[in-house]
């Protein structure tokens, strides 16, 4: 059940780890940040500006110093577990998708001030296409791929859209190991796939790696605030891991820039799922394959008394007549900086080669 939802109308310039102690991040608004990208060709040279050919061209652009920092390590998923959640997740995902919905339409509103005609995008973690649909229709002159680890995720998403006619290609691929030829994509975008990334760092390297200089990405993932009142809940009961990690917006920030991105722009927003009761919401993330995939979450199974103690515990969070679940969403995109190229006239040349 979809609940209020309270967005933060501010939106984070990432400066790298590095730029201030302690981390006092510059915030400004999305208006300023859309007129930012709107007017960059004639004020700017931070955002690469449109050519003729719908292609991202810079010159003369020196890369910010890598920030060094540990890889995400928190984050510690197991990735057979991802994927079999997911597999059976896909048969009734879409029932139970109205946050994944909500969140490839902020997506899609992020992108409308950007001016970029890509050719090749490619949506990685796609599931069962809600982005892909919606980025084929706004740009219908691309080439659409929707790429899944997933197999029963990817045939959910070939029995929705058309078959005929269709500039979207479903393919396999893990996020972590892209089967994607180098330099060949020009917008990358991926909804949630990060939050259930084993390995966000290599997943970063490999968005870098397809995408063609000038390239941009454009994504979301979930913030450790999500499913705050479930983890408290069973905090209660035990100290096992009942729900996994979620990687904070500035961990993300730091693992862009060791990836090779520039311009990192970031934000967060909040919002907040109604529940009758814990069983409601249990079902709803387990319809969403976000059930706990920790690596070293409890195995054994959870006692009648150890479950009964977790709902006695949530239902201090209700707000009648509901039981509230929060999640934090985090939105992000950077830019693949362009190959530096220098012009040589070839009368400069001429007088080079001239010299005794």
């Amino acid at each position: 059940m979809i609940g209020a939802s309270q967005r933060l109308c501010k939106q984070t310039r990432y400066l790298g780890p590095m730029a201030c102690f302690p981390r006092a991040p510059f915030y400004i608004t999305r208006q300023e940040e859309s007129e930012r990208l709107l007017m960059s060709s004639v004020t700017s040279s931070a955002l690469p500006s449109p050519t003729a050919d719908g292609r991202n061209r810079q010159v003369n652009r020196r890369p910010e110093p890598m920030p060094r920092g540990p890889a995400i390590d928190a984050h510690k998923l197991n990735k057979d577990r991802v994927r079999r959640l997911a597999d059976r997740a896909a048969r009734h995902y879409d029932s139970a998708a109205w946050l994944p919905r909500q969140v490839a339409s902020v997506l899609m509103e992020h992108l409308q001030p950007v001016r970029i005609q890509p050719a090749r995008i490619l949506d990685v973690g796609a599931g069962t296409g809600i982005c892909s649909r919606l980025l084929t229709r706004h740009y219908r002159r691309a080439r659409v791929v929707a790429m899944d680890s997933s197999m029963a995720m990817l045939r959910a998403a070939r029995g929705r859209g058309p078959r005929w006619f269709s500039k979207r290609t479903l393919a396999a691929g893990d996020g972590e190991a892209l089967p994607v030829a180098d330099n060949s994509i020009d917008l990358l975008v991926s909804s949630l796939m990060l939050a259930s990334c084993p390995t966000p760092d290599a997943a970063l390297l490999e968005f870098h790696r397809v995408l063609k200089p000038g390239g941009l990405l454009m994504f979301s993932s979930l913030g450790p605030d999500t499913l705050r009142e479930l983890r408290a809940a069973w905090s209660v009961v035990d100290g096992q891991v009942h729900v996994h990690a979620f990687i904070d917006m500035h961990d993300l920030g730091d693992a862009l820039l060791r990836a090779g991105f520039s311009d990192v722009v970031m934000d967060t927003e909040r919002v907040t799922g109604r529940y009758p009761d814990v069983a409601a919401l249990m079902t709803e993330l387990k319809g969403l394959g976000l059930s706990n995939a920790a690596r070293g979450r409890q195995k054994s199974l959870t006692t009648p008394a150890q479950l009964a103690a977790m709902i006695s515990e949530y239902e201090r969070f209700r707000a009648p007549p509901d039981l509230p679940a929060s999640f934090e969403i985090v939105f992000g995109h950077a830019w693949r900086l362009p190959s530096r190229s220098v012009e040589v006239s070839p009368a400069a040349v001429l007088q080079v080669s001239r010299r005794p």
